[in-house]
């Protein structure tokens, strides 16, 4: 079954990797009708602060903040407490950091849902996509194979109350197969044929990542580093739409 166009631009989520305010709702202003939500990273967030996500939700903007959260249980707990206040739609954390500090902010994102408001999705990361096989054996020091991981981090996840994963479209498959069909998945390190790969390693194009299963790509310099920003998004929602699923 292939993708109306609302179907498909909902799953575009644009990462606003700019370093201020009005860089950043410039590209709201020109991509909003084309995509589905925008994610702030830590160089915008740590800019501008909260305001920037009140800024883009006034515009009608989803917002997924991304700041990775990795710290004892508590602290972790205590931050998903404010994201959840700023009604974020998605908000990260590191899988690595074990089941008791995931499974802490799914709590708390449960408890901290404003009035009227709706609970965000709280999702894992796991292996980065810009670390290759090599790098993450040689230097992260882990032995076994990515995809190995990915789905032992995935399945921690869920375990923990998570709401799904941030995971390299490559892995896509075997997450699907150990956490079910209603487990989100989010991929960055998507990259249509007409664009760079830049510093990602294990990418893959929008039709094939969206065939494989996954919910949302995260998606940067191939819509923002191009001149027309608005026809990018356009050119990768109408590949979207190719897709069968």
């Amino acid at each position: 079954m292939a993708l109306t166009r609302e179907q498909a631009k909902e799953k575009i989520i644009v990462a606003l990797d700019v370093p201020t305010r009005a860089q950043a709702l410039e590209l709201v202003a020109k991509l909003y009708d084309d995509v589905g939500a925008f994610k702030i990273g830590m160089q915008l967030y740590n800019a501008e602060g909260p305001r920037i996500v009140h800024d883009i939700q006034k515009q009608g903007g989803k917002v997924f903040i991304d700041l990775k959260l990795h710290d004892i249980p508590n602290t972790v707990a205590e931050a998903t407490k404010v994201l959840t206040g700023l009604q974020a739609f998605i908000m990260t954390l590191h899988a690595s950091g074990g089941k008791k500090m995931l499974a802490a902010a799914a709590q708390s994102a449960r408890e901290n849902v404003p009035e009227g408001g709706r609970k965000p999705l709280v999702v894992a990361v796991t292996v980065l996509t810009s670390l290759s096989q090599q790098e993450f054996t040689d230097e992260i020091g882990i032995e076994r194979p990515i995809a190995e991981q990915v789905v032992n981090w995935a399945k921690l996840a869920q375990a923990a109350g998570l709401d799904g994963v941030v995971a390299s479209p490559q892995e896509i498959d075997v997450i699907r197969q150990a956490c079910g069909k209603d487990f989100v998945i989010i991929t960055p390190g998507i990259r249509p044929l007409w664009a760079a790969a830049n510093d990602q390693s294990r990418i893959m194009m929008p039709k094939q990542a969206v065939e494989a299963g996954a919910d949302y790509l995260v998606i940067g310099r191939p819509i923002t580093a191009q001149p027309d920003q608005a026809e990018a998004a356009k050119r990768i929602v109408a590949e979207i739409m190719e897709a069968e699923i």
